[in-house]
């Protein structure tokens, strides 16, 4: 695996690294040893598949409150999706900034979120599917959200019209820096 540091701190993009031969290629995926190295939390408790019909739709900015904060790994195992996080860190220098990453099956690209950030996505296509690795379990109390559209962040959405998006999605509030 390679690891790339974005400029959230502590925020990786993890890259395969294929080893190809006659039958096809092998990539590893997980690896608890190298992932720590990283300081990554690989206390996994629950993984989730997310199954999007439709080119645009919207997932997210979801996070959850403390004593509930989680980690999470993304992985886009079909299709293509724009996954972008918020550093809500108040202590982070970062605080309040955003990235955005394609993720797709084709790039085999994960993106490692840790405690702290609000995170969300996009679908590029079609059928798309999202893979989650996740160290809490979801705990619908704590559970919060930021508007795909809140005027405190800007985010850039790649795709600008006829976008999908839940109920519970579209009625955040604003959020307060």
């Amino acid at each position: 695996m390679i690891f790339i540091q974005t400029k959230l701190k502590s925020v990786y993009i993890i890259e395969l690294e294929p080893h190809y031969d006659e039958r096809g290629s092998f990539s590893r995926v997980w690896c608890k040893r190298e992932l720590e190295q990283y300081g990554i939390n690989t206390n996994v408790v629950q993984c989730n598949i997310s199954s999007n019909q439709k080119k645009g739709t919207i997932r997210g900015m979801h996070y959850q409150t403390e004593p509930y904060y989680e980690t999470k790994l993304i992985r886009c195992i079909r299709g293509a999706l724009y996954d972008v996080i918020i550093d809500l860190r108040e202590d982070s220098k970062t605080y309040g900034k955003w990235i955005g990453i394609e993720l797709s099956e084709e790039n085999g690209k994960a993106l490692y979120i840790p405690e702290g950030f609000a995170h969300g996505f996009q679908t590029l296509e079609e059928d798309t599917y999202a893979f989650y690795q996740v160290t809490e379990f979801y705990t619908p109390d704590a559970e919060r959200g930021i508007r795909w559209n809140d005027p405190a962040f800007n985010i850039d959405w790649p795709i600008k019209e006829n976008i999908i998006i839940s109920k519970k999605d579209k009625s955040w509030g604003d959020f307060k820096l």
